[in-house]
């Protein structure tokens, strides 16, 4: 195993701790959470309201200890109120350049699909660079740098579903749901024992974290080792939503791209340098569904791209260890 696998291991562990503290049923968010971060991904969290999607960014920007910003996306919200504008001042009577609250490593874009088209397109030079330009002047973000964001399902009135191009630029997709009855009684007990949502540090979330090792963490992911035999696993299950009479869009180059990043995060939060076909089955349904569009017809029959998505994980050879 190599020097750094550990750290990431220990680290996932810390802030998936952190997490726990303040949402119920989250493994699966924070799992998701997690890989976009160490992968230098996005991630988008669906649901209906009040299913802790915004609770469940807030506490992770909090047990980073990272800058953090909230953008409140409405009909009415401009590209500028995002990324920023030229200010003039009449002192200097020069133009000078103000970044919109994207200028963080933790930006929280709630309810993205509340806004039009437009401000969410202005989102796609950050997400896929990592910088912004203002009046023509490229300015880079910090780094780490991490979009999370929260939509409520399509199908709710006042709302814009995100184009293929935007979810794309998403690394991970998870969907919320309401919790089981344990879960949800948990819930209650914490709020009747003094549980607020609306102050963390009060609750107990303290930073677990820095930029410094979130950046090395990073770069320990990418050294994990991918053999020849796993990478053309993951060939063969994008191949195959191309080839699926049920989906009129499969996954491009960049869902493999993605899906091999995801299985090497996946690994290193395993504690393990080197990464398996379960690695890749695991963090699948994460990256993958959201890239796809199901046929017409298959949609009125109730399939989802989950579904397709699950078909071929069950179909496709899985090599030999």
């Amino acid at each position: 195993m190599n020097d750094s696998s550990p750290s990431v291991f220990q680290l996932g562990e810390r802030i998936r701790a952190a997490l726990a503290t303040a949402i119920v049923d989250g493994d699966r968010t924070a799992f998701a959470l997690l890989i976009a971060l160490l992968t230098r991904g996005h991630a988008l969290i669906e649901g209906v309201p009040g299913t802790g999607k915004t609770l469940a960014v807030r506490a992770f920007a909090a047990a980073l200890g990272l800058d953090f910003r909230r953008i409140q996306f409405t009909p009415d919200l401009m590209p500028a109120d995002v990324v920023g504008t030229s200010i003039f001042n009449q002192q200097s009577a020069q133009f000078s350049l103000r970044p919109g609250p994207i200028d963080a490593h933790v930006v929280l874009a709630d309810e993205i699909n509340r806004t039009p088209p437009k401000t969410q397109a202005a989102l796609l030079e950050a997400m896929e660079e990592a910088r912004i330009t203002i009046d023509g002047t490229p300015l880079p973000l910090p780094t780490p740098f991490i979009v999370c964001a929260t939509q409520n399902p399509i199908e709710y009135e006042g709302t814009y579903p995100l184009p293929e191009a935007q979810l794309d630029r998403f690394m991970v997709k998870v969907e919320t749901g309401y919790p089981g009855e344990a879960h949800e009684l948990d819930l209650l007990t914490r709020v009747a024992a003094g549980f607020d949502a609306r102050s963390l540090d009060a609750s107990g979330i303290a930073p677990v974290t820095n930029a410094a090792e979130v950046t090395s963490a990073q770069a320990a992911v990418r050294r994990v080792h991918l053999s020849d035999d796993v990478r053309a696993y993951i060939y063969r299950v994008i191949a195959a939503t191309r080839a699926n009479a049920r989906l009129t869009l499969g996954a491009s180059p960049r869902a493999g791209v993605s899906l091999l990043l995801a299985s090497q995060a996946a690994a290193a939060l395993d504690n393990r340098d080197y990464v398996t076909p379960d690695d890749v089955k695991g963090v699948a349904p994460l990256v993958i569904p959201h890239r796809l569009i199901v046929q017409p017809e298959a949609e009125i029959e109730g399939i989802r791209a989950a579904d397709v998505l699950a078909e071929i994980l069950t179909s496709v050879p899985v090599p030999r260890a």
